[in-house]
């Protein structure tokens, strides 16, 4: 079973599930992932909610700092910057791409971009990850 497979499995039942998060490719130092731009994730007909996509970098980002954290720790962000570009619409796919800009020991920071499914930039989020002790 491939890491992408892996992590589907695990976030079944939780809110990247329910999000509609789809993992394509896992390394490291990269998470690529999709989603439907569908109705549910709407503030208005057809217009992609901002919460939706900082949820969905949230959630790579998240999975990014796990996939590189020494022992059994946990992670939770401690902050995140989300500049929007344009509007994402229903009826295609959303792409996420989330590298590292930092890996420490007990932080991590992650820079994702959302873009649609041509490659024309939507958002770009930066988020700090702090690596707790289990």
């Amino acid at each position: 079973m491939s890491m992408a497979e892996t992590l589907q499995e695990r976030i079944k039942g939780f809110f990247p599930d329910l999000l509609g998060v789809t993992f394509v490719d896992v390394t490291p130092d990269c998470i690529k992932a999709e989603l439907d731009a569908r109705d549910e994730i709407c503030t208005v007909p057809t217009i992609v909610h901002g919460g939706a996509l900082m949820a969905f970098a949230d959630t790579l980002g998240a999975v990014a700092t796990v996939l590189n954290m020494e022992g059994n720790g946990r992670t939770t962000t401690i902050e995140s910057k989300t500049n929007f570009f344009r509007a994402l619409t229903t009826g295609g796919k959303i792409i996420g791409e989330c590298t590292p800009l930092h890996k420490g020991r007990t932080t991590m920071v992650w820079q994702t971009r959302i873009t649609d499914e041509n490659g024309k930039l939507a958002a770009q989020v930066i988020q700090t990850q702090i690596v707790l002790p289990s």
